[in-house]
């Protein structure tokens, strides 16, 4: 593509979401231009203090501004991970906001403009659902330490991922009373946050189109996590849910939706949030649903006796539906055995599972490997993108029983 300079209403209008008619390559210069080319996803922002909650080091690791939740404590609580388990992503910083005066914005070509408080929406049907919420670059670290790639962005383990149990307001419920147009075809959630700035240049807010028939189809504007308001961290008053997509489509502390009659475009979905690399076209391949991934129930390096039955746990969820079954290794993948699943599983989300082991006194690299019900199995080798996305090998747990 050749050189072009973008005048300021260009660039305002690509980063409020509007298309214009800009093609693909276009697309990916406007996001250049607009300074998004210095930014890498998950890097930190200068803040005091970009989380509210408490960061213990026994549930938590920190990561500027974000939190990864610590494996080894989800052992033995239950289904649903607390809220004072479950992890943190934040572009920015958590928002202070007022829940009495706060209100959603719906508008755009889409649709007639509307506006809906809190208790509004608490007055419309409710609906409450089981949902995982996972980043995109979920394992992301496993790309270089187990593969051996340069990838850049947040170096996440396993632990960006909580199911909870969310109640809210059906999207749909909301389109249908602002007056959504039949010519619709993308919905854009924004949020409340500061805006996010790389390389001095404001990118503006947060935000990430997705298709009208999604919006009809599952996502909810909840307001609760796991029976009590949302926290602040995640979302207070209300937030975005997208059942099956990654994380970042599930915008915090919304305050506007943008309905359009024609396709929208974001940073955060022609720079970030699309896979690059040899395998991959020039212009990146987007892509919205997560991946299958399994996780012991355990820290890395943990310490166990030698000749004394040992009780593995672990969970294993995949976008694409329930897990079939889970196989774990104690010998590095030399041989494996099937896991036991238990507990309920509402919503097919994610499957608990158990193993018993007797280990020998040495180093051992334990392995789980999933499979749905679709038939999608978890791989010895992720496939390699440049910015660490959905990594779904199976991962390699060092441990040691000594004794």
């Amino acid at each position: 593509m050749n050189e072009r300079v973008y005048d300021e209403r260009r660039l305002r209008d690509f980063r409020a979401g509007r298309a214009r008619g800009f093609s693909r390559r276009e697309l990916l210069a406007l996001t250049a231009a607009a300074g998004a080319g210095a930014l890498l996803p998950g890097s930190p922002a200068a803040a005091a203090s970009p989380i509210v909650k408490p960061l213990p080091a026994d549930l938590f690791r920190a990561l500027g501004t974000n939190a990864e939740t610590k494996w080894s404590a989800l052992k033995d609580q239950g289904y649903y991970v607390p809220v004072d388990r479950f992890f943190v992503r934040n572009h920015t910083v958590t928002p202070a906001i007022d829940a009495a005066t706060w209100s959603l914005e719906i508008s755009g070509s889409g649709t007639r403009t509307a506006h809906f408080g809190l208790d509004d929406l608490k007055r419309l049907p409710s609906v409450t659902a089981p949902v995982a919420i996972e980043c995109a670059g979920n394992g992301r670290s496993y790309y270089t330490s187990q593969q051996g790639q340069t990838v850049s962005g947040t170096a996440w383990t396993l632990g960006a991922i909580g199911v909870g149990r969310w109640t809210g307001v059906r999207l749909s419920t909301v389109l249908r009373r602002a007056g959504i147009s039949r010519d619709a075809v993308d919905v854009q959630p924004v949020g409340l946050d500061p805006n996010f700035v790389s390389g001095g240049v404001d990118l503006g807010p947060v935000r990430r189109p997705f298709p009208v028939g999604k919006a009809f189809d599952d996502v909810i504007l909840a307001y609760e996590l796991n029976g009590e308001p949302l926290p602040p961290d995640h979302g207070f008053p209300v937030r975005v849910v997208v059942p099956h997509w990654i994380g970042i489509s599930s915008i915090k502390w919304v305050g506007r939706i943008e309905v359009s009659a024609e396709p929208l475009f974001s940073p955060w979905n022609t720079q970030f949030y699309r896979l690059f690399g040899p395998d991959f076209p020039a212009e990146g391949e987007p892509f919205d649903r997560q991946s299958i991934k399994s996780a012991f129930e355990l820290d890395s390096g943990t310490t166990f006796p030698a000749g004394v039955r040992t009780r593995l746990t672990g969970r294993s969820w995949s976008a694409d539906g329930p897990i079939r079954e889970v196989k774990v290794s104690t010998d590095g993948g030399t041989t494996w055995r099937r896991a036991r699943p238990y507990g309920a599983t509402p919503g097919g989300v994610w499957q608990r599972w158990e193993y018993d082991w007797t280990p020998a006194a040495g180093e051992h690299v334990l392995l789980a490997r999933a499979t749905d019900v679709c038939g999608n199995t978890q791989p010895d080798v992720a496939r390699f993108n440049t910015l660490g996305y959905l990594f779904d090998a199976a991962v390699r747990v060092p441990v040691t029983a000594v004794g």
